[in-house]
């Protein structure tokens, strides 16, 4: 049975086409960005860390299903967008995984807790946004995105908390 609401792939679309690019362009994203990554570093081990910070390897557990929800989400939001909102929702999606990946050179590359803090606010600010973009073509993928934003909400907090505690990094 199909819901009245919901819409199919638009001719010429097939929406295998449209997760394989939204799982390339979110594994591109989980690769560029993990590159930045340096958690073993003398700079990164000598801030000083909230106790309600998680320990290390859940970052990696936590990161896997994301990037995971957000392909799905987005392949089904591409899949089922319309000409005009296609474009849009792939232009937000793309900005929003290069603010992704841009945190980590931000943080962990530049050093600097204030320029991560002013990234993972850029990136909270697209993840309402694509989750409002895609909610116009698709509810159920704009869903998946929520723990995406919560997390992303998350690491905002942790990161005020590393600026607030290493006032001169």
């Amino acid at each position: 049975m199909r819901i009245i609401s919901e819409r199919s792939c638009p001719a010429g679309r097939s929406a295998w086409k449209s997760h394989a690019v939204a799982a390339g362009a979110v594994a591109v994203t989980a690769l560029v960005g993990g590159r930045a990554v340096d958690a073993d570093s003398a700079w990164y081990k000598a801030l000083d860390k909230p106790p309600w910070q998680p320990p290390p390897w859940a970052f990696g557990a936590v990161w896997t299903p994301l990037y995971a929800s957000i392909a799905w989400a987005a392949g089904r939001g591409l899949s089922r967008s319309r000409r005009g909102e296609h474009a849009r929702l792939a232009a937000s999606l793309g900005t929003n995984l290069a603010l992704n990946a841009g945190w980590n050179y931000l943080f962990f590359r530049c050093r600097s807790p204030r320029a991560g803090l002013a990234g993972t606010v850029l990136l909270d600010a697209g993840n309402a946004h694509l989750i409002v973009r895609t909610a116009a073509i698709d509810r159920t993928a704009a869903v998946a995105l929520a723990p995406y934003a919560a997390w992303c909400l998350f690491a905002t907090a942790l990161n005020l908390s590393l600026v607030r505690r290493n006032p001169r990094r």
